[in-house]
């Protein structure tokens, strides 16, 4: 779930691609076991990029739970032949198609990587945007990049570590969710899974898409929360005339505008976002689960209702509560005469960032180093969103951007940047091959 720039920045980006190809060959610092994954990587692209088309062929909008199933069923037959025992989590308990969850296990006490993927995309059944189309060195489809060309890149970088022979000694689990882009509810249920995989593991890796900034790859040890909320006012009816008056004051509207006009001013501090999405007020005023809204009146009647929904993005736990106890406080201060409340969302939790994400960047660039690739800073959380890897972080060392890069995600036109798939697959499985020979906590 990720904000992308347009297809302009990707055509630059393809330039900037063919000169980390050509960096030194005197910068390379790989053993032999990693030039044997790099040579795999490049030597198996044309199969990646076939698997990356039959999956994207396969409609896998989140509430097409036949279509998740059946690309669960194909990452599944790619995760047994590389010796994992699969799983499938079935989700009926919150109306999604379920999870799949993949275990490899190698050489006790030695660390436990979690990598995270999703099998769903935003493009249902009824999308026009359904087929993958290849243009040289780019190709477009639906979840081409969010998160099918991520899947891709596991498969990539786990068959490479096999062929060099450090995928057996490994400690890994997999969990790609199948309700990624609409969450199934509660959380509890639908993220349980997850969950408990990120408290066994030593690491976590997120195959969500990476993200450029001018030109250059980016780290993502952070990403913010994502939570809605929904403020219903309500006032005492009767003729215009009385407005503001004993016995009738504000109106639902005011009060809606006021609560509105304070969250602008009273909230704002640094990593922070909030908007409002849809409002509606008047005789009559609604909002449904889909966002359409529905609305009557007449311009001499005072408003009874009125309704807005919109989401608030943060950077830690203790933010996310800051904040809402500040809007929880400013609905409370009523205008005269109405009455308000603030209901939220379960929405995705914050992942911070930690120590212990910035040391897992730095391993990731001692292998951008040791493969003559340049540094990847630390992106702004603020140019991302958020995703399931934030539902682990409070318990594990985490780490996300892994998949490949592509623009335009969650709309037609979706486009991925086909070497970045290599190149990604050659910065995981030298990173999770380095990872596995380290001692558990």
């Amino acid at each position: 779930m990720i904000a992308k720039p347009t297809l302009m920045p990707l055509l630059a980006a393809l330039a900037g691609s063919m000169v980390l190809a050509a960096a030194p060959a005197a910068a390379q610092r790989l053993s032999k076991a990693e030039t044997a994954m790099v040579r795999t990587v490049d030597a198996d692209q044309d199969r990646s990029i076939a698997l990356l088309e039959e999956l994207v062929n396969q409609n896998s909008g989140t509430l097409n739970l036949a279509g998740v199933a059946k690309v669960g069923q194909r990452m599944r037959a790619e995760l047994e032949a590389l010796g994992f025992a699969v799983t499938w989590k079935p989700m009926d308990a919150v109306q999604r198609a379920g999870h799949l969850i993949a275990v490899h296990r190698g050489r006790p006490g030695t660390k436990r990587l979690l990598l995270i993927g999703h099998l769903d995309t935003v493009f249902e059944p009824d999308s026009p945007f359904q087929r993958f189309v290849r243009k040289g060195d780019l190709a477009e489809g639906p979840g081409v990049g969010d998160d099918k060309g991520g899947m891709v890149v596991i498969v990539a970088a786990l068959r490479a570590m096999q062929a060099a022979g450090t995928l057996a000694p490994a400690n890994i689990e997999i969990v790609l969710t199948g309700d990624e882009e609409k969450s199934g509810s509660p959380h509890s249920i639908a993220r349980a899974d997850l969950i408990a995989a990120g408290k066994r593991a030593d690491v976590a890796l997120d195959f969500e898409g990476l993200v450029r900034d001018d030109g250059r790859d980016m780290g993502s040890v952070a990403r913010r929360s994502a939570i809605d909320w929904r403020i219903t006012a309500s006032g005492t009816t009767g003729h215009s005339s009385g407005i503001f008056g004993p016995g009738v004051g504000d109106g639902a509207i005011y009060e809606l505008v006021r609560i509105l006009a304070a969250f602008r001013t009273e909230l704002p501090e640094p990593n922070l976002t909030f908007n409002t999405g849809v409002i509606a007020g008047g005789a009559r005023a609604s909002i449904d689960a889909t966002g359409a809204a529905a609305a009557a009146g007449k311009p001499n009647i005072i408003p009874p209702v009125a309704i807005a929904v919109g989401d608030f993005r943060t950077l830690s736990p203790a933010q996310t509560a800051r904040v809402r106890a500040k809007m929880e406080a400013i609905v409370a201060a009523h205008a005269p005469g109405t009455d308000a409340r603030i209901e939220f969302g379960e929405g995705y939790p914050a992942m911070a960032p930690t120590e212990g994400n910035r040391a897992l960047l730095a391993a990731l660039n001692g292998v951008n180093r040791d493969l003559g690739l340049a540094e990847m800073p630390a992106l702004d959380p603020l140019k991302r969103g958020a995703g399931d890897i934030s539902f682990v972080a409070a318990d594990v060392d985490s780490l996300a951007g892994l998949g490949p890069y592509s623009t335009g995600d969650h709309a037609p036109g979706e486009a991925v940047d086909l070497p970045s798939i290599a190149r990604q697959a050659k910065r995981a499985a030298i990173l999770m091959s380095r990872l596995s020979t380290e001692r558990a906590r």
